[in-house]
């Protein structure tokens, strides 16, 4: 604060700052005392260097804030106004520590072109000008609109993903397809303990691949939207599991229903579109839980979803839609 409480405000940040506290952003403005005429604050402040002009923060006699005015006010009035009488009441401030995106809002709501930062026991640290929270909103505008593509900028392993070399390419990718590997390999021995009903009821084993891949398709839209979406989801992940579950048992009994009618129609064999019907909608239902708390639980380890969640992701609604399938075949033939 400038000697006399009048001049400019100290700038500078505090202990307490951080990256994105609005106290990194304030610049110089013009300050004057609450008894002090307009004419000969003009004056002065026509002298005196500022980063902003759009507005003057009021102090009083002991350099406390006590609010702002519009330049433009000032410099329409008679010369003998007191700056007291051009505060307006109703004009923003924010802490230093404040947030730089929630002080954007703050100064949008009031539509104030400065936004006053009033520290402890009200002293003034300056302003930030509408440039400036400007700046900050199309920042997070533009971080939002990363968000929702899929794209997180400031992610090294987002960047690497796509622009390392081979090898290191082929590190961060082959585990998990080795992993992969591995679950498939468990998914095979498991299939062998239905080998037998296969053999005698062969037409069971060709409705598998479509089974398969519908499991496989709605779960990969899920995992899509789960790896875009865990960044700017609002509601808690039990909430989203519970619709998840349910979008996932309306599309499987959706396509199941398909499926019983088509097969029905085709073989003239009840149990068989039944089975058919009622594995799809468990598959369905299973593949988009799973495409939702996979990626989840891949973010929440500190691991990259977009690398695990496909490999991974695909053996287990493989396997659980294949056990599934064959176990209610086994009990309706």
């Amino acid at each position: 604060m400038a000697d006399n409480h009048t001049g400019t405000a100290a700038v500078g940040t505090s202990r307490f700052s951080g990256p994105n506290t609005i106290d990194r952003l304030v610049v110089s403005v013009p300050i004057g005392r609450a008894d002090e005429k307009a004419g000969a604050f003009r004056e002065r402040a026509l002298r005196e260097p500022h980063d902003c002009y759009d507005a003057a923060m009021i102090v009083d006699g002991q350099g406390r804030y006590v609010g702002a005015a519009a330049m433009r006010d000032i410099a329409a009035t008679s010369p003998d106004t007191m700056l007291s009488a051009l505060i307006r009441p109703a004009w923003p401030t924010v802490p230093p520590a404040e947030d730089q995106e929630r002080a954007a809002e703050i100064a949008t709501r009031a539509a104030a072109a400065v936004l006053p930062v009033v520290g402890a026991e009200a002293v003034l640290r300056g302003g930030v000008p509408a440039v400036k929270l400007l700046q900050v909103l199309t920042r997070e505008h533009h971080e939002d609109l990363h968000r929702l593509a899929g794209i997180v900028k400031e992610s090294s392993a987002a960047v690497h993903a796509l622009e390392d070399p081979p090898l290191s390419r082929v590190s961060r990718r082959l585990p998990w397809l080795v992993v992969g590997l591995g679950l498939s390999s468990i998914t095979a021995l498991l299939m062998t303990r239905f080998e037998q009903f296969l053999e005698a009821d062969i037409v069971v084993a060709t409705f598998l691949p479509s089974l398969v891949y519908l499991a496989d398709a709605i779960g990969t839209q899920t995992e899509a939207i789960a790896v875009r979406g865990l960044a700017t989801r609002r509601n808690s992940l039990p909430v989203l599991l519970l619709n998840e579950l349910a979008t996932g048992l309306l599309i499987g009994t959706i396509l199941g229903a398909l499926a019983l009618v088509g097969i029905w129609l085709v073989y003239n064999d009840a149990s068989l579109a039944l089975g058919a019907g009622i594995s799809l909608a468990a598959a369905g239902t299973i593949a988009s839980s799973t495409g939702l708390l996979l990626p989840w639980l891949l973010s929440r380890l500190g691991i990259d979803p977009a690398f695990g969640s496909g490999p991974v992701g695909t053996v287990i609604q493989d396997a659980l839609s294949i056990l599934i399938y064959l176990a209610v075949m086994t009990l309706l033939r």
